[in-house]
């Protein structure tokens, strides 16, 4: 298989921005990361992208440039950037092009997210019962994970103020005020045990790669970041997972558990050799369920992990270091590639103020989306 490297990044900042559209913070990307990877758009040989609200991310070429270029549309729930990632990834390795663009974007409005039962394959008894409101899933499934491994709330306040505190040093991030895990703990209750500054907001911004392999990957600006393995999976029977009507007797391993294992076994490098992580954060509990759920430690170890400071920006395994969802708002289709951006960033040593220090020479991403999808995606200098 040929290696596949990332040559390029760019990130329109995430937040709200009134009168710009998903399509313009995409093309805004777009070249931000055509300009870092030293690439024409007349250069790029394939694309993929998507978003879940703000268009089709094909119709970009009218403004990046009608070179005729195959453009594949992804919608994929939270995963929907990671699925561009390894749709543009498998591509290159099966050597069908040789640079490729990958970009994820989106534009909600304020407020919760919205989604409807018919959509996802339940009935309307599923809405009007309430249990189509996200929030009330993520707390009873951190609320049962905490009762079984000892988990604190303690701990659950610790990520968010982590997150805070990252995102003010990310002059991309929508949070940029640091809060206190006190402040985070005296919050408004939205749904015990996750009060109102552990939970995300959907949001706007955009994300876009420039990929390469063969001789285009060699002859890059820079050192590259070698995106060594991509791989996604979809719930089996008997997992736990979001717009879930009924819990089975029997457990199955979550989406993640089993992303997360192709993910390592492809890459042929193992979670201990990770030395820094972006995990999907919707709300505290997410970043502390997925920690295991990855194998970056087992379940029940992340409450000495989180008290000791290990995922903190200068401990042994840093979480977030661009302030994850908490910090960022998350606008779908740009998440797991604003998660990629952030490792690029690490490993090329251009973090700034939130470099983690020390060398650090392998990534993971993880994303989870809706109703049960995960991607996970390894990287490496």
């Amino acid at each position: 298989m040929s290696d596949v490297g990332v040559i390029g990044i760019g990130i329109h900042p995430f937040g709200r921005h009134p009168g710009v559209s998903g399509l313009d913070m995409a093309a805004v990307a777009a070249r931000r990361a055509l300009a870092d990877a030293g690439v024409r758009w007349e250069e790029i040989e394939f694309a993929a992208g998507g978003s879940d609200a703000a268009g089709n991310a094909d119709t970009s070429v009218a403004v990046l440039g009608l070179t005729g270029i195959p453009f594949i549309n992804v919608k994929n729930g939270c995963a929907t950037g990671a699925s561009a990632l390894a749709t543009a990834h498998a591509m290159l390795s099966a050597q069908t092009a040789d640079v490729a663009l990958v970009v994820g974007f989106d534009k909600h409005p304020p407020g919760a997210f919205n989604p409807l039962p018919e959509d996802w394959g339940l009935g309307a008894w599923y809405g009007e019962t309430g249990m189509m409101l996200t929030t009330q899933f993520f707390a009873m499934k951190i609320q049962r994970y905490m009762s079984e491994h000892g988990i604190t709330a303690s701990t659950l306040a610790k990520v968010a103020a982590k997150a805070f505190r990252n995102g003010a040093s990310n002059p991309n991030a929508w949070r940029r005020k640091p809060l206190s895990e006190q402040e985070i703990l005296s919050s408004r209750m939205l749904n015990h045990p996750l009060t109102q500054y552990m939970f995300c907001s959907p949001g706007e911004g955009a994300v876009a790669l420039v990929l390469a392999r063969g001789q285009r990957l060699r002859d890059a600006a820079s050192r590259p970041v070698y995106l060594r393995s991509v791989a996604f999976r979809t719930r089996r029977f008997g997992s736990f997972e979001v717009f879930s009507p009924s819990i089975p007797i029997e457990s199955a391993p979550s989406p993640t558990v089993e992303a997360a294992a192709a993910a390592f076994e492809q890459a042929g490098i193992g979670p201990d050799d990770v030395d820094i992580a972006q995990l999907q954060d919707t709300e505290s509990g997410a970043e502390i369920m997925h920690l295991a759920e990855s194998g970056l430690c087992q379940h029940g170890e992340q409450e000495l992990l989180i008290q000791s400071g290990a995922t903190e920006l200068s401990g042994r395994l840093p979480v977030n270091t661009d302030g994850g969802c908490l910090a960022n708002g998350e606008p779908i289709g740009a998440s797991g590639l604003r998660q990629v951006h952030e490792i690029v960033l690490q490993l090329r040593g251009e973090a700034a103020e939130r470099q983690a220090p020390g060398p650090r020479r392998v990534g993971f991403t993880q994303v989870y989306g809706a109703p049960g999808v995960s991607a996970c995606a390894v990287l490496s200098r």
